[in-house]
Parts: structure tokens; sequence; C-alpha cells
């Protein structure tokens, strides 16, 4: 049989990559076994040869990985954490690697969490799968011609973050990447962190460098493949009539802990303009109810909606919201979890008359239930420029919040009835045209407390909200791309 693959392996002297290395050594499948190494001097592993390398993701690391593989396929670990192969793992992923023509193939895997051992399945990759942390598992096969395509057709930049990122991107221009859906090795987690903790680790301020590389390799890309926008932008009229400049829109479903605070936070704010609150109460059970029909009884400006269909989801309940007579000029969020900051509505409109744009994000600051700060702290979205903000939005997972709308646009433009996502297709469908005004100070407090939707997931649920962002990626990048085409 021939010896069809070389291994590389994040290599900092310990005892896993040790055992990992030697089990692969062994391997009928594998022609060399290389260690990535993090530091000079470390522990020689019989048979294994060394490359001291600077990152694990750099794109010096990736030349090498390249450079090193004289074999059809190049398998590379991507995180350094204990492995244990399953049965037939390299002769799988090489038979589907020969079958599709592919230029990366990826599995499920098994991980072991706190001691307890469970499935872990990944996701399919689509066009649109454009995040930088898009969860390829533990273990990559990389196609030799792929690489070999990627380093001699394209003048790759010299990234020390995103060497990997701009790889996969270049290769997904000319080849197919598939995912075995078969649990194909077992990995030891590491990162035990809940997902609602996970999700902002790309603003963080701590990993601004990385960030920057990552859209200058996603930005590269959609030059390619057609689907980048100039910063250009169609100018809007805002002068249409409105017996309301604002309404303050909460989707709620039994939330009788929380919606109190909300209602009130938004009926508080005392901006220079009229405005009311428009509460669509999606069947609520729980008492929440009543709760605002005793809240309306008093404050006039409150609108009170319950729906006549059973289907709708936060989408849906935003569609009634502004299609509702009374829905002002400009329709602003607040989740039933959530609440205003002193002066929210009148800074979101501001930025709207000033800039004339069709949209406006603000900033917000991440509290536990009595509004003391909690990490990350404020979510300032700063990655976002006038100049890349829409191209960028498609490699990142959320434009940020409270996001106000100009109302007869999206009325336009019907929000999806999911409760998950749909803002963000929103937002990248409007920044397809239009600017997107951004406050960059936290003007609103989103709380996390046990009851909140994304606080923690499992991984099946997890995994279905990344395929339907990926998914909304997917038909914004087409659209673009046909924008781009007719223009």
């Amino acid at each position: 049989m021939s010896k069809r693959v070389t291994v590389f392996l994040p290599y900092q002297g310990l005892d896993h990559t040790k055992e990992l290395a030697k089990t692969f050594h062994e391997d009928e499948n594998v022609a060399k076994v290389y260690l990535l190494a993090l530091e000079k001097d470390l522990p020689e592993v019989e048979g294994c040869g060394v490359l001291v390398v600077d990152s694990l993701r750099s794109t010096k690391t990736m030349r090498a990985v390249n450079e090193n593989t004289e074999t059809d396929f190049a398998l590379l670990q991507l995180k350094d954490t204990k492995i244990e192969p399953g049965q037939f793992l390299l002769k799988r992923m090489t038979n589907v690697a020969d079958w599709t023509s592919a230029g990366l193939v990826y599995s499920d895997y098994y991980e072991v969490k706190e001691g307890a051992r469970s499935p872990h399945p990944t996701i399919d990759l689509q066009k649109g799968s454009l995040r930088d942390d898009f969860n390829f598992g533990f273990l990559v096969l990389l196609s030799k011609n792929a690489t070999h395509d990627a380093y001699t057709k394209h003048a790759l930049p010299d990234y020390e973050h995103a060497g990997f990122y701009d790889l996969r991107l270049k290769i997904s221009q000319t080849y197919p990447f598939h995912r075995v859906a078969e649990f194909l090795y077992t990995s030891v987690e590491t990162d035990t962190r809940k997902t609602g903790e996970k999700q902002f680790d790309y603003v963080d301020p701590r990993n601004r460098d990385v960030q920057i590389e990552m859209e200058r390799a996603c930005t590269d890309h959609l030059k390619h493949v057609g689907a980048y926008l100039k910063p250009e932008f169609e100018e809007i009229d805002l002068d249409v009539e409105f017996e309301t400049e604002a309404s303050v829109v909460i989707p709620v479903r039994d939330r009788i802990k929380t919606i109190g605070d909300a209602v009130e936070s938004a009926l508080k704010q005392k901006p220079d303009f009229a405005f009311n609150v428009i509460v669509v109460d999606n069947h609520s059970t729980d008492g929440t109810t009543e709760k605002l029909k005793e809240i309306a009884a008093k404050d006039e400006r409150l609108i009170h909606v319950i729906p006549d269909r059973e289907d709708l989801g936060i989408g849906g309940c935003w569609n009634m919201a502004v299609n509702h007579p009374k829905c002002g000029r400009f329709a602003c969020q607040l989740d039933s979890d959530d609440v205003y900051g002193d002066d929210t509505l009148q800074r979101l409109v501001d930025v709207f008359r000033k800039e004339k744009c069709a949209m406006v994000i603000g900033s917000y600051l991440m509290t536990d239930f009595n509004l003391e700060e909690i990490p990350p702290g404020v979510i300032d979205h700063r990655e976002w420029t006038p100049e890349n903000g829409r191209n960028n939005a498609l490699r990142i997972n959320g434009l940020g919040a409270p996001r106000a709308f100009f109302t007869p646009l999206l009325r336009e433009t019907p929000v999806p009835n999911k409760s998950y996502g749909e803002d963000y297709a929103v937002g990248l469908a409007v920044s397809r045209k239009y600017q997107i005004g951004r406050i960059f100070e936290p003007i609103y407090y989103c709380r996390r407390w046990e009851d909140n939707t994304d606080a923690s997931l499992d991984v099946a649920k997890m995994n279905d909200h990344n395929v339907y962002k990926d998914r909304i990626r997917t038909f914004e990048l087409l659209a673009r791309v046909r924008q781009n085409a007719s223009s």
C-alpha cells in the first residue's frame, strides 16, 4: 500500500503529541510525520521531522506544510489537544478526497469534556461559510494539488494569524470541500466555556490584530469571487410622512421576569420627538400578557399587539410591528430581556438624521440580571468601518445592538420569520445598497441570565444556528455577485 499522507502535528513537548506521532508513524498510510514546534530545542520524537514555526495559523507555517508534503495529502492538526484516531481515519479521508477531487476533507468527531465522551458533529461548508472560526474540527486533510495551486496561482500575503484562513479561502475558489459525517477521531476539549462566552471572542480588543488580518483575507476573497462591494451607497430620502417619529419594537413570549423592565426603560426615554412602544406579545402564558395590559392601561404610548396567527418567530413579530399603522418612521429594537440607556432613542434617531442612513446600530454592555457588568463587557463592533464594514459583515457572526431601521425600507424587505439570525439577515440585505450608521459607545444593556436563549447552547442547537447564518451569508454572497454583474 502506498504511503499517501504526510502528517503535521503542533508540538510543545507534551506527551499526548508524542503518543499521537508514534501512532501515525506506525500507520501504513503515512509517509512522514512532522512536528510543528512552537519552541526551539524541544525533545525529539523518534521517526519524526521537526519544523520550528512562529504559530500554527501563519502563512509561513502553511507554506512549510505545503513545501514539506511530498505525498498526495497532508493531514494537519489545527489545535494542540489530545487526539485519538478512530478506525481507518486516514483511509476514509483519503478515499473521500479521491472520489470527490476535494481540496479539503474534514469530519465529525467525539469529544471528551469533563471526563464524559460525546459526539460532536460538524456542519457542511457552504459558499457563505466565511466565518474565520468555522469549525472543521481538529483534523483536516489537504490535497497537495490544492495547496500547490493556492501558492503558485495566488499572491498570498504573509499573515501571522490568518494564514490557514487565507489558504482555505483560496482553495475553496477552485476545489470542493467535503465533510465526512462520521466520527473519525476523539478529542479532549480544553475550552470549556459556555457558547454564550465564546461567541464574542472576535470582538475582544486583545484580538484586534487577528481580526484585521482576517478582514483583509476575507475582503481579498470577495474581490476574487465577484462579491466585493465598493464604498458607494444609494442615497435615501427620510422625509416620508409619518405620524410618529420612532417606535420601539419589542417581540416577547413568556418573559414576565424581564418585560416590565424593558418596557419601562423604553417609556422613560425623553427624546425631542414623538414616539411609541410596540410590543408584539406572541401568545405568552406566564403572566406577560396581563402585565402588558396593565402598563398599556396607564400609558397610551404602549401598543400591545397579540398576533392572530401562531406560527411567528421573532422575525415574524417584527414584521407585524413595522407594518402596524402606528409604527413610526424609525423602528428601534429592544429585546424583552434587555433595557435601554437613558438617551438610547435620541442617539439612534440623531444618527439617522445626520448621516441619512437606512439603518443604525449601536453598542451595548454585557451585564448580569442586575445590570452589573460581566465579561466581555462592552460590545462595540469597532471592526465595522464606513469603507469596508459591509464586506467584513459577511465574515463576522453579528452586527451588534441595538438595531434601528428606516421603516419604509423594512416594509419592503420582510424580516425572516426566525428567532435567530433574522436581524443579521436584514442587516446584510440593507448594507448591500445603503450605508449603516454606527454608535460606538454603549447605549444599551444586554442582560445574561439563566433563561437567555443563547447563554449556553448544546452542539446540535449551535450547529443549527451556524448552518442558518451560513445560509444567510450564501444568499447574500450570491446576491452581491449578481448585483455586481449587472452594474
